[in-house]
């Protein structure tokens, strides 16, 4: 199984959370260095608690599933002021 393989059936374990709260989130691309570049889709997008969700949620479930990842960034989310 491939990298993307990997990051995808992290995603999968967490997917049916952001599908409940009407958002998903799409593999953009992982880097050379193994940084994971997600866009964050539906609700997720606009969503004022989506960069908690990300460091939360996404982020560690990727992490711990695929430990060869260096990070999880959103393409599409603002950091937190």
């Amino acid at each position: 199984m491939n990298l993307t393989e990997q990051v995808e059936q992290a995603l999968e374990s967490i997917r049916p959370y952001l599908l409940a709260d009407g958002g998903d989130v799409a593999i953009e691309e992982i880097t050379e260095d193994n940084v994971v570049k997600l866009k964050l889709l539906g609700n997720c997008g606009s969503c004022k608690m989506s960069f908690m969700t990300m460091k939360a949620g996404i982020e560690q479930a990727i992490v711990k599933a695929v430990p060869q990842i260096t990070s999880v960034v959103a393409i599409n989310l603002a950091e937190p002021v």
